[in-house]
């Protein structure tokens, strides 16, 4: 099993203002120059949750902003690093929508599937209204399955770049995976076809997602192999 990185490697919890104020020093000595989410409560209320790349300058500045008086208890959680941090703020945003909060939160790159989980319910509706008897479940599988997987027409991503590469692959868990670049600029992995860098990435590693374009390698010329990414600067 692979060793898993740890996001947040330090918190302190429902700390009240009062020492925060009383007792910057201490303060200071635990989260001075280190970056992380913090939250601001009211009561046992979440009123407010941001981030910061420095927490005891945001949180002093906490003290006399426009939120000064509106909360009396903190929390900070401490992470190695920021390249997470904003998505992390966003989730929480999107989740909890703390009332002291005015911006929603935004992913950096996240697919809507509202709109095929609505195709994928008018499929079935379709279904149901031309009664077909005894292939209904089966049909219904296999329509959900292409509107999920991106299969209902839609053109493959990378057909939009000129210079296809004709290979992808990665070395994951010690064992290179190897994925084809079709002509029509799908990508054909273990037997199957797919629209996406991402969704042949997140089957190459067993998971619901990956950022293909940062996971596959392309090879730009003879034994330079870079990241599929590259393909798009």
């Amino acid at each position: 099993m692979a060793k898993r990185t740890p996001l947040v490697t330090q918190h302190l919890e429902r700390i009240s203002r009062e020492a925060l104020e009383e007792y910057q020093d201490i303060v200071k000595k635990f989260v001075r120059g280190r970056q992380g989410v913090y939250a601001l409560y009211r009561g046992d209320k979440l009123y407010y949750v941001g981030l910061a790349g420095n927490l005891r300058n945001r949180l002093r500045h906490h003290l006399k902003d426009r939120h000064g008086q509106a909360w009396d208890r903190f929390s900070v959680y401490l992470t190695i690093g920021d390249s997470h941090l904003k998505e992390l703020e966003s989730l929480i945003l999107r989740i909890i929508k703390p009332s002291g909060n005015r911006m929603a939160g935004k992913f950096l790159k996240s697919e809507e599937l509202k709109w095929k989980f609505r195709k994928a319910i008018r499929e079935v509706h379709r279904l149901q209204e031309n009664e077909i008897i005894g292939k209904t479940a089966a049909i219904k599988k296999v329509i959900i399955r292409k509107v999920i997987e991106g299969e209902d027409g839609r053109k493959p991503i990378l057909s939009n770049y000129k210079n296809l590469p004709k290979s992808l692959r990665r070395k994951y868990k010690g064992k290179t995976v190897r994925a084809y670049v079709r002509s029509d600029g799908s990508i054909a992995f273990r037997g199957k076809r797919y629209l996406s860098p991402s969704k042949a990435a997140a089957v190459a590693i067993g998971k619901g997602a990956c950022n293909g374009w940062a996971f596959w390698y392309y090879q730009r010329s003879p034994g330079d192999w870079v990241k599929l990414d590259t393909l798009r600067r």
